[in-house]
C-alpha cells in the first residue's frame, strides 16, 4: 500500500514538472518562439484534433453509462458493509442488496450515457438507451442461463428454480429499465454543449508512426497491471470468501483499496494520455479505456491461477460457474475502470488545452 502511495506521488510530481515545462515552451511571446517554429511538436500541434468525436460513440457512451452504474454500486455495497448492514453468516443478504441496488442505479447509467452522448452530437438516443440497458444485462442473462442450466443438468441446489428466475425478471423489466429510460430523458433534457477549448478541423491530421514502447498493446499492459498490482493481496480474500469457507468482514480495508484502485487508475490514465498526445496521436477517446479497462484481463489471470493452484474445485458444475461468474466479474472491472479512465483523460486534457496559448 505505501508503494502505491509513492506510485502515485511520482506520478503526480512528474507530471506537473512535465507540464510545467510544456506550458513554458508553448505559451511563449512570438518574438521568442520563432526559433521554435519549424521544429513544433508535441500536444500542442494536435490541438485542432484532440476533441474529434471518436467512432462508435454510441458504444462508448454505453460503456460510461454502465460503468458510472458499477461505481455507484460498488460504492453503495462497501458503504452498506460498513454499517453492519450484511450478516456474515447469511451470504444471500449481500447479493439481494446487489440485485435492489443494481435495478436502482439503472437511472445512473441512463442518465451519464445519454448525456454524454448528446453532448457529443448524437442524434439516436433511443438506441443509446437500449445498448445500455442491455450492455451488462444480455451478457449476464445468457452467462447466467448457461450456469443454472448446468446446475440444474447436475440436479444441484445452487440452480435457481423458476419463481426466482421469473421474480429477477421482473425486477429488471418494471424497475431496471424504466428506470435507464427515465434517466435517459433526464440525461438528454439537460445535456449541455461539449464546450471543447479547441476548434476541430474538418480533415484530420495524419498520426506519425510511433515506437512499439508508445503503441496501444504496452500502454494496456501497462494501464492494466499498475491498476491490478494495487489490489492483487486483496483479491486472494475475496476469491477465498467467494469459492472457499473464508468470512470476509475487513471492509474498512476493502474500502480503502477500492479508492486506491480508482486513484491508481486515474494517475496512470493520464500519464498515459499525455504520452499518447505528446506522440501527436489524438486518438484517446477509446484507449483511455481500453488501457485501464485491461485491469479486468489481468483478474481473469489471476483467477486462471487461483482455479488451478489455490482451488480444489473440479468438475463441470464448479468450472462452469467459477469462470461464468469470474467473466462477468472482469467485464466490470473492464467497465468502472475504463470509466473512471476516460473521464480522468477528459479532464486532465481540458485542463491542459484551456491554459494553451493559442495561435
Amino acid at each position: 500500500m505505501v508503494l502505491v502511495f509513492l506510485l502515485i506521488g511520482f506520478v503526480v510530481i512528474i507530471m506537473m514538472r512535465v507540464l510545467k515545462n510544456d506550458f513554458a515552451r508553448y505559451n511563449m511571446d512570438d518574438e521568442e518562439s520563432e526559433e521554435l517554429d519549424s521544429d513544433d511538436n508535441g500536444w500542442k500541434i494536435i490541438h485542432t484534433d484532440v476533441f474529434r468525436f471518436p467512432p462508435h460513440r454510441g458504444l462508448l457512451c454505453a460503456i460510461l453509462g454502465v460503468g458510472s452504474q458499477f461505481l455507484a454500486l460498488a460504492t453503495g455495497i462497501i458503504v452498506m458493509a460498513l454499517m453492519g448492514m450484511f450478516n456474515v453468516h447469511r451470504h444471500g443478504s449481500m447479493n439481494t442488496a446487489a440485485i435492489l441496488l443494481y435495478a436502482l442505479t439503472c437511472f445512473v447509467s441512463g442518465y451519464v450515457s445519454a448525456n454524454f452522448y448528446r453532448r457529443i452530437g448524437g442524434e439516436n438516443w433511443v438506441w443509446n438507451i437500449v445498448l445500455t440497458s442491455s450492455l451488462f444485462s444480455v451478457p449476464f442473462f445468457i452467462i447466467w442461463s448457461v450456469i443454472n442450466s448446468v446446475a440444474w443438468y447436475h440436479k444441484s441446489t445452487q440452480a435457481l428454480p423458476f419463481t426466482t428466475v421469473l421474480l429477477l425478471m421482473i425486477i429488471w423489466l418494471l424497475v431496471g429499465y424504466p428506470l435507464t429510460i427515465i434517466g435517459g430523458i433526464f440525461g438528454k433534457n439537460w445535456a449541455i454543449g461539449f464546450d471543447a477549448p479547441c476548434r476541430t478541423k474538418n480533415i484530420p491530421r495524419e498520426i506519425p508512426p510511433v515506437p512499439w514502447y508508445r503503441s496501444a498493446f504496452v500502454h494496456m499492459l501497462i494501464g492494466g497491471f499498475l491498476p491490478f498490482s494495487a489490489i492483487s493481496v486483496e483479491l486472494y480474500y475475496i476469491f477465498a470468501t467467494l469459492w472457499g469457507r473464508e468470512q470476509y468482514t475487513l471492509y474498512g480495508i476493502l474500502f480503502v483499496v477500492f479508492a486506491i484502485l480508482l486513484s491508481v487508475t486515474a494517475c496512470i490514465s493520464v500519464a498515459l494520455t499525455y504520452f499518447q498526445l505528446s506522440s501527436e496521436d489524438y486518438r484517446w477517446w477509446w484507449r483511455s479505456i481500453f488501457s485501464a479497462g485491461s485491469t479486468g484481463f489481468f483478474v481473469f489471470l489471476y483467477s486462471l491461477f487461483y482455479y488451478y493452484k489455490r482451488s480444489n474445485m473440479s468438475g463441470a458444475l464448479q468450472t462452469v460457474e467459477f469462470f461464468g461468474w469470474t467473466i462477468l466479474t472482469c467485464f466490470i472491472f473492464f467497465l468502472m475502470l475504463g470509466t473512471v479512465a476516460f473521464f480522468s483523460s477528459l479532464k486532465f486534457i481540458r485542463y491542459i488545452y484551456v491554459n494553451l496559448k493559442m495561435d
